[in-house]
């Protein structure tokens, strides 16, 4: 793909509830499969997004199915960046970590996947936008060894 092809952008906004990250999976599998990303790496790809509404119901909204995330998704030839957005209770981001694994528990492993798929991953509480987590999946090795 030259540098000069297209930018494709994906919008797609669903209550906060477990019963519609189905969708949403089904979206991040569409977009990455024309994305070009190999099938395992949209398998991961949809886990990392899937844990990352399952803690914005769970944390955010604590499970009130009346708020919404909204996700944009933006394909281009370097990498896929995904942004979900909600209104809920804002992340103390400084704490935001993965447990440690050799902690056997049940939960706490989301951020885990997260930060393991994903090559940059970002938060924005700024006023007025919510939380906004930012992740981005380089389609490129070389591209993606460089940011992390």
């Amino acid at each position: 793909m030259s540098s000069n092809a297209p930018t494709d952008s994906v919008c797609l906004t669903v209550p906060s509830h477990a019963r519609y990250l189905g969708l949403v999976r089904k979206v991040i599998q569409q977009v990455s499969q024309e994305g070009g990303f190999t099938e395992d790496e949209g398998r991961k790809l949809i886990l990392a997004v899937d844990e990352a509404c399952s803690n914005v119901i769970k944390h955010s909204y604590d499970n009130d199915p009346t708020k919404t995330i909204s996700l944009t998704l933006t394909d281009s030839a370097e990498k896929l960046e995904i942004r979900i957005q909600d209104f809920g209770k804002r992340p103390d981001v400084d704490r935001i970590r993965p447990r440690d694994l050799d902690e056997v528990r049940p939960g706490g492993l989301g951020t885990h996947f997260i930060q393991s798929i994903m090559d940059e991953v970002t938060y924005d509480t700024s006023p007025g936008v919510g939380c906004i987590l930012h992740l981005v999946k380089y389609k490129s090795p070389q591209v993606r060894h460089k940011h992390r």
